[in-house]
């Protein structure tokens, strides 16, 4: 199949040579006065050494055609119906803009004008219509939207409603796969549509559990182990994402611009990443903030281990952290760093930005109870 297409490309390039022989050559004879030569200047001799030139260069340049032409395949599998449909009417109309600017300068006998300043206007206006297209789809989408107008009929209308604020894909970032709450979120059957997971999030999620760090290395692990649940229990339906943004470095930046183009919602618990989102008019379903909206997990008087894994910033706290990543402050756990205690739960507040537990060693409200039951 390869030889094949390798077979078409270089046809191609010697018919467009010999195209352009029949076309160009005669000027050449004319400028090196070998026009006077009837067997060199004629059309069908323009034909043959231009189809031989680019056969030639051909050879060369085959594979590298032919992997633009596999890059943009992929590129066009990849995007969505939308995308292809406002980028290629966006480049159309900047073609046929282009085409009827040119025609001013067709009837200049000067090779520069005539020819080269046509086809750079074509190369410029091409691309800033399939700029205009593409950089606005959420726009393009709604302009072009079919809707029924039915004003008499209210159930027609709300329905209309409905329609305008589904968003069929839910793209996961990697905190909220680390954090594990979205899976007790889509047992419960109040996500709907498709699981969106890109694999730069999932390239992230390997490196943290890879990490030498062994906290970031569990976190890492936890995430792959509650993706791996969504994809073999098939509660809701899941796909991976294979494309990448390879302009953009950051991974939220990608996430956002990624659901622009499928006009999803980003599911994160990411406080910053929620911010920008809503600023670029990204939908975000936020996880701390349904949390907020209910009642914590943990309550006062309850106990946990924890590993405490450095000091807090007053009254001689220490710093442990849960398997989702949720901060606990340890009062005086500045002495048992690098340990594993029982700590009791005194209070949690739960943000925008997550969660925070502050508890004590169990160890020392027994000692307050029972200074207690002597004084008594």
């Amino acid at each position: 199949m390869k030889n094949i297409k390798k077979r078409i490309v270089q046809a191609v390039f010697a018919l467009a040579g010999g195209t352009l022989g029949m076309s160009y050559l005669p000027v050449v004879w004319s400028l090196s006065n070998l026009d006077k030569f009837i067997l060199l200047n004629n059309r069908v001799t323009g034909f043959v050494i231009g189809a031989i030139i680019f056969w030639v260069l051909s050879i060369f340049l085959a594979g590298y055609v032919l992997s633009l032409m596999k890059r943009a395949e992929k590129m066009l599998t990849k995007s969505s119906p939308i995308y292809l449909i406002t980028s290629g009417v966006g480049t159309v109309i900047g073609l046929v803009i282009a085409i009827l600017i040119s025609t001013l300068f067709y009837r200049s006998d000067v090779f520069f004008i005539n020819t080269m300043i046509p086809l750079i206007l074509m190369l410029i206006l091409g691309y800033l219509g399939f700029r205009i297209g593409t950089t606005r789809l959420n726009e393009w989408k709604k302009l072009f939207q079919v809707r029924k107008r039915d004003l008499n009929n209210q159930d027609q209308v709300l329905e209309r409603r409905a329609g305008e604020n589904y968003h069929h894909y839910k793209i996961l970032d990697t905190n909220i796969l680390i954090d594990g709450r979205v899976y007790d979120l889509v047992k419960t059957g109040l996500l709907e549509g498709t699981l969106l997971v890109p694999n730069f999030v999932l390239y992230e999620l390997q490196y943290i559990a890879d990490s030498a760090d062994s906290i970031k290395r569990v976190r890492g692990r936890r995430g792959l182990d509650f993706l791996n649940k969504l994809q073999n229990e098939k509660i809701m339906p899941i796909e991976m994402y294979d494309g990448d943004y390879e302009e953009i470095e950051e991974v939220d930046s990608k996430l956002i611009q990624l659901a622009k183009d499928k006009d999803a919602v980003i599911v994160t618990n990411d406080y910053n990443l929620n911010k920008v989102s809503q600023f670029q008019n990204v939908q975000v379903l936020n996880i701390n903030e349904l949390a907020n909206a209910l009642k914590p997990r943990v309550i006062p008087g309850e106990t946990m281990k924890v590993h405490v894994v450095k000091n807090g910033t007053e009254r001689q706290q220490g710093v442990a952290y849960l398997d989702d990543g949720t901060m606990v402050v340890v009062e005086d756990g500045k002495f048992y760093i690098s340990e594993t205690i029982d700590v009791v739960v005194t209070s949690a507040i739960q943000t925008d930005a997550g969660r925070m537990i502050f508890a004590k060693p169990v160890h020392s409200t027994k000692e307050i109870t029972h200074s207690k039951d002597k004084t008594e």
